[in-house]
């Protein structure tokens, strides 16, 4: 993994972050190239990283063995059909993260017969927590696949999912979930502040709070379900708090708010091209 030659295409916060990433365990800057038409985000990356930097996307294909096409979803179409000829010529492992297109229409952009693996990443891979489910296409090996694995796990856990459908419930799930904590913790911080207490101490104690419950969670072998009921003593304040929850049907609020975005995901790769 460590000898191939990657190739970012798009120098935004996902590519530093994977890059950071790469470097952190060890894969040698010298192997990794990265283009974009922001020359200002080019020499930030190279100063800190000490990576090759290209403005020309056909140059930067030419020399990868692996191209990451780290750009908004909008534009993947005008960026895949610029590069289809060298794509063609050389073979690369094409990955992309652009939330939303089809497998199908990037190999019909970049003139078919690609291999190609798409990546769902969340944004707690800027801090290296990340959450990436990915989906390869059959042209994808299983090298293919250590390889797609081996750059995302840089930023967090991977997940591989068999049906390529199943990335629009990975957007509703993990891929907007930051979100969904983040106005919960919102509610809580204003609640208390609403109630009498600081806002300062209200955040600190809120934020707290969650990275503490998701450490639990994370190194505990029992599910939510049992930790929950853990904290929570009969007759206690706990318990009154969860029965508010429970009558104001907040796992209906859960399940309908993740239909929409699931429903949304679907939605927006027909309107992108898949």
């Amino acid at each position: 993994m460590k000898k191939q030659t990657l190739g970012f295409i798009g120098a935004g916060n996902m590519a530093s972050s994977l890059i950071g990433g790469l470097i952190s365990d060890g894969y040698p800057a010298d192997n990794i190239f990265v283009s974009d038409v922001d020359t200002a985000k080019l020499k930030d990356l190279a100063s800190r990283f000490g990576v090759h930097t290209f403005e020309d996307n056909k140059s930067l294909v030419e020399r990868s063995q692996t191209v990451l096409l780290a750009v908004k979803p909008q534009i993947l179409e005008q960026v895949a059909r610029e590069i289809a000829g060298p794509v063609r010529q050389r073979g690369p492992l094409m990955i992309s993260i652009a939330a939303g297109v089809r497998e199908t229409a990037l190999d019909h952009w970049l003139g078919g017969g690609a291999s190609i693996v798409r990546c769902m990443p969340n944004t707690p891979a800027l801090v290296k927590t990340g959450a990436t489910a990915l989906h390869a296409n059959d042209r994808a090996s299983a090298e293919h696949r250590s390889v797609a694995e081996a750059i995302v796990r840089a930023v967090g856990i991977a997940v591989w999912v068999e049906k390529e459908e199943l990335l629009d419930l990975v957007t509703a799930l993990s891929g907007s979930g930051p979100a969904y904590f983040f106005l919960f913790m919102e509610a809580m911080e204003d609640a208390a502040t609403e109630m009498g207490m600081d806002k300062a101490t209200a955040r600190l104690l809120t934020q707290q709070t969650a990275l503490g419950a998701a450490r639990i969670a994370i190194e505990s072998e029992d599910g939510p379900a049992e930790l929950r009921r853990r904290v929570t003593s009969p007759g206690g304040t706990t318990e009154k708090a969860i029965e508010i929850f429970e009558c104001g049907s907040l796992r209906s609020l859960v399940l309908d708010a993740m239909k929409a975005a699931n429903a949304r995901a679907a939605e927006l790769s027909k309107q992108l091209g898949g």
